[in-house]
């Protein structure tokens, strides 16, 4: 286990280094340059694993990957024997026991500005891909509260979310022209149901579905992977990853190791915690029924029917 965690660090340790370099060899030329220059370079990354990668989990942010990756995780430790808290990243379990596969998680914001391809999804086609998805209003809330309390300053600009400290109504930024708008998630998503026939081997999962039929959807989605696991194993991965016990371990920094990805920014704050409500249709709490009428509409107006949230 130490030896992973060492292992991550200096990989991740490389990965901020190269970025440095790329912004020193670039100062002074204009923030617009060196950000597509970030990007791509982020892309290069990206493209990388996925060409290494057995199984690719595609989400847009804020779409439940953190609770599904807990989930498997725990299946495979409890399969597998392996350290207690470790998470799944890519191959590190594999480098445990080559007989879970290699799973590349991403947000997939950047693999389109290394090969320049930005109307299809031609990277995938010959991979196993899972696309988690979640009800697009959900999900530009929950991104509200990670661009307001959780988000790392150096994603906000190269991600296009309004300047930090911006003073702006979660309606606001919900309806407007910002990286986690519910007009950012539809073309995401939209992009993904136009290429998804031609991905040889797809697997949509709703996170409302996973949330309704845990035990169910988690086992159409290891016989997709390819595991082998017994109901008792997917008892376990489900019990482990429940909104309860993952508030709690959140809340001790049982994942301390995962990057920062499971620990709250204010212990103080509950919007600041990663697991924060979980809760399905959650986002008409924070709207009048005026505003929760204009989302909807807006909604409907865009989103493929492929998922089935109108």
């Amino acid at each position: 286990m130490a030896f992973q965690n060492l292992r991550q660090a200096v990989q991740t340790g490389r990965k901020k280094l190269s970025r440095r370099r790329l912004h020193w060899r670039m100062r002074g030329r204009p923030e617009a340059e060196i950000l597509a220059a970030e990007r791509k370079l982020r892309g290069v990354e990206q493209f990388e694993k996925l060409q290494a990668a057995d199984i690719v989990v595609v989400s847009f942010g804020k779409s439940g990957r953190t609770w599904l990756r807990v989930m498997i995780s725990h299946l495979f430790r409890v399969m597998y024997k392996l350290p207690e808290n470790a998470i799944l990243g890519f191959d590190n379990f594999h480098n445990f026991n080559h007989a879970v596969p290699k799973t590349f998680f991403t947000h997939d914001n950047y693999i389109k500005d290394f090969t320049g391809d930005f109307h299809s999804k031609e990277p995938f086609y010959n991979k196993r891909v899972i696309l988690l998805v979640r009800d697009p209003r959900d999900v530009a809330v929950s991104q509200y509260f990670q661009w307001k309390f959780r988000i790392k300053s150096t994603k906000v600009a190269i991600n296009n979310y309004p300047p930090m400290g911006t003073d702006i109504s979660v309606f606001d930024f919900v309806m407007g022209d910002n990286g986690g708008s519910l007009q950012a998630v539809s073309d995401y998503l939209n992009l993904w149901a136009g290429e998804a026939s031609k991905v040889k081997n797809f697997h949509l999962v709703r996170y409302e579905d996973l949330r309704a039929r845990p035990h169910e959807e988690l086992r159409k989605m290891l016989d997709f992977m390819r595991v082998e696991a017994t109901n008792a194993h997917v008892d376990a991965a489900v019990e482990y990853s429940s909104y309860e016990n993952m508030k709690k371990m959140e809340g001790k920094e049982q994942f301390r190791f995962a990057g920062g990805r499971m620990m709250p920014r204010d212990k103080d704050n509950p919007n600041s915690y990663k697991v924060r409500r979980a809760k399905v249709g959650g986002y008409r709490d924070y709207f009048t029924d005026e505003e929760v009428a204009a989302i909807d509409h807006k909604l409907a107006e865009t989103l493929d029917p492929l998922f089935n949230y109108q």
